[in-house]
């Protein structure tokens, strides 16, 4: 089975973004059960097919302070 790793990040406008890692699919939501749906659907209409794949969400959080 095929696998897509996504990289996802908080979007500065609110909800999150998902970018396909080495696959050219981009999509965003507001709450991540929607990400996940949105992801899923990406997938299905990039590819024109209908073989499963394994979708991998790699969650990135940047975090900044003073010290």
């Amino acid at each position: 089975m095929e696998e897509i790793i996504f990289l996802v990040e908080e979007s500065d406008e609110g909800g999150y973004i998902a970018k396909g890692m080495g696959v050219s699919i981009f999509t965003e939501a507001d709450t991540i059960d929607q990400l996940k749906d949105a992801v899923k659907d990406a997938v299905r209409c990039h590819f024109d097919d209908n073989n499963k794949r394994l979708i991998r969400l790699h969650w990135v959080k940047d975090e900044v302070f003073a010290a």
